[in-house]
């Protein structure tokens, strides 16, 4: 039912000073010109989550031009733009009660805004104001029937943007129609790029005059041109892309295979391993990465001590254990290193990676290598562990995995990669014939080795597994624990609650912000409605992905009027977070 703006104005004058409860009795809907308010839930308490608000302006009053709002891709990209400038409103308002929402470098599909056939909207989150626990409603007046609706008319009103240019990360002092078309332009050539990998060979490209450090190891800003080292492709790996908008892109394209990073400490290695983590989502203008551009599967590897593990398929890294333990179906609840790494990069296969992103620096050593002499002294009959470096050439020839491995302390994975680049200051340079004659392997060799074995020595490894393990089938209560009584949530970035359990998610190195941990947390509970007992893991995440892509991040929420703000989250991540699910239970 709709009220008109002096009804609610003048409900609230009437509430303030009574107790805090009462503002339940605003919910609703109410208009305001061109702009509707929902007002869909009210906090309990001052000290209770925020209360959520709606607001939605009707296209035909919008209007915004079709051309840039009509195609869903394109949409993702609007909506990116006006939440950051909606941020930029708040700030100009100076009204701090209004939570919009604050994106990080990423342009990700997300909750906060949406934009849709019928109109443009945005939800909110509201803290309304209180004296102990009495309602301050004349402020809330101001808040909720003054505030707002400007807020609402400044950012969905098109005719009423300004036409100041577009600044770092798409806008500066508010919209602007060119801060916008330069945004969702820019966004499609980042996908037309990545659907150009494919098409050329490569799992990513690392444009020139990227500006990959960035300002520290907690923040995710870029460091300042002038004070980093801008990327320039080895002439030899140089690609370049002529895009349908006229734009050429031009770096370093990294083939399909296996690609060794090599170089001095703090000489970049690990920052170009990082980009390409992030290289799987668009960023912004001035972020630095606009034009690294991954493989959008490319799963991050690491060793991961303490891990709950259950029912992985292990054995074609570890295998006859003497404690008897079947790796087959391997399960713990504290997992070493070794075995935690081992059950991460078969559970990023099974969640559909192509391409593994891997840094010595965070793994196990046992797990990766065995050096000559500790073969010589440990049979390889008495080592239960297949080292990774004897199983990446077949991950590749059997699964179509890719490899991008950074190392600085061993010469190992020489032997195995198809491309060697050193970095030198944040300079690269192609030295893989160099490598290959320091061990005496050559690109001929590679492709003639057989499957399995040392290219090098051609005996020394195991005959390789199939990496193909017979599908996991959760239990129909799989998710569904009987001490579970609220949903799942999000503690931070690297936490969801799941009932009494806590789900660790801080060695999943592509989550970005609390909103996509928030995603993984809704998705879980999706799950949790998949799972019957006879569909697998896999058959689960790929229904997941199609309502996602189907309805959105409201598709998985049940289309609730406001579901809080959400950030999407791939597949891979959805996946992690269930199998470090810790009461995960499987049909055997």
């Amino acid at each position: 039912m709709s009220s008109r703006q002096s009804n609610l104005a003048s409900t609230l004058h009437n509430l303030d000073g009574r107790n805090y409860g009462n503002l339940k009795q605003i919910r609703g809907r109410y208009s305001f010109g061109p702009v509707t308010v929902f007002i869909d839930r009210v906090q309990a308490d001052p000290f209770a989550s925020p209360s959520k608000v709606r607001v939605r302006v009707d296209r035909a009053d919008a209007k915004f031009p079709l051309d840039l709002t009509t195609d869903r891709a394109d949409r993702i990209a609007a909506a990116d733009y006006l939440l950051r400038a909606g941020n930029e409103v708040l700030a100009k308002l100076d009204q701090r009660a209004l939570i919009l929402g604050r994106p990080g470098q990423e342009v990700l599909e997300r909750t906060n805004i949406l934009i849709d056939d019928a109109g443009f909207e945005a939800r909110l989150l509201v803290n309304l104001p209180a004296r102990g626990r009495r309602i301050l409603g004349h402020q809330a007046a101001d808040i909720l029937t003054r505030d707002l609706p400007d807020f609402a008319e400044r950012l969905f009103l098109f005719d009423r943007w300004s036409d100041a240019p577009a600044g770092r990360g798409g806008n500066t002092h508010g919209p602007s129609a060119e801060g916008l078309t330069d945004h969702v332009r820019l966004h499609r050539d980042q996908l037309e790029l990545r659907s150009h990998l494919g098409e050329a060979g490569l799992i990513g490209l690392v444009g020139n005059g990227a500006i990959l450090p960035r300002t520290s190891g907690d923040s995710d800003l870029p460091m300042k041109s002038s004070d980093a080292v801008a990327f320039t492709s080895p002439p030899e790996l140089e690609h370049t892309v002529e895009l349908s908008s006229g734009r050429t892109v031009t770096g370093m394209g990294i083939p399909r295979g296996v690609t060794v990073i090599v170089g001095g400490g703090y000489h970049g290695k690990s920052t170009i391993l990082r980009a390409l983590e992030r290289g799987v989502y668009p960023h912004i203008a001035g972020d630095g990465r606009e034009w690294v551009i991954s493989d959008p599967t490319a799963t991050s590897i690491r060793a991961e001590d303490g891990r709950a593990v259950t029912g992985d398929d292990i054995s074609a890294f570890i295998n006859n254990l003497p404690s008897g333990s079947d790796t087959r179906f391997f399960s713990t609840t504290n997992a070493s290193g070794s075995t935690s790494q081992a059950a991460n990069l078969v559970e990023a296969i099974e969640a559909g990676a192509s391409t593994l992103l891997i840094d010595e620096d965070t793994s196990a050593t046992n797990f990766m290598i065995r050096d000559e002499r500790m073969r010589a002294l440990i049979p390889a009959e008495r080592e239960p562990i297949t080292p990774f470096v004897d199983r990446v050439r077949p991950l590749l020839t059997e699964q179509g995995v890719s490899t991008v491995l950074v190392a600085g302390g061993s010469s190992a994975f020489f032997e195995v990669a198809d491309h060697v680049i050193a970095l030198d200051a944040y300079v690269p340079k192609e030295v893989t014939d160099q490598a290959h004659e320091l061990v005496g392997v050559t690109a001929a060799d590679l492709e003639t080795a057989p499957t399995g074995s040392d290219p090098h020595t051609g005996s020394d490894s195991p005959a390789a597994p199939s990496f193909i393990a017979a599908p996991r089938v959760p239990t129909a209560k799989a998710l569904r624990p009987a001490s579970k009584t609220k949903t799942a949530r999000a503690k931070g970035a690297d936490r969801i609650q799941f009932g009494h359990d806590f789900i660790d998610l801080l060695a999943i190195a592509q989550l970005v912000d609390t909103q996509q941990a928030a995603g993984v947390a809704e998705a879980l509970e999706y799950l949790a409605e998949i799972f019957d007992g006879r569909t697998s893991l896999t058959q689960a995440l790929g229904e997941v992905e199609d309502t996602l892509d189907a309805e959105g991040l409201d598709g998985i929420t049940g289309h609730r009027d406001h579901p809080g703000h959400l950030t999407r989250p791939r597949r891979q991540e959805i996946a992690a977070a269930l199998n470090r699910y810790r009461e995960l239970q499987l049909e055997r």
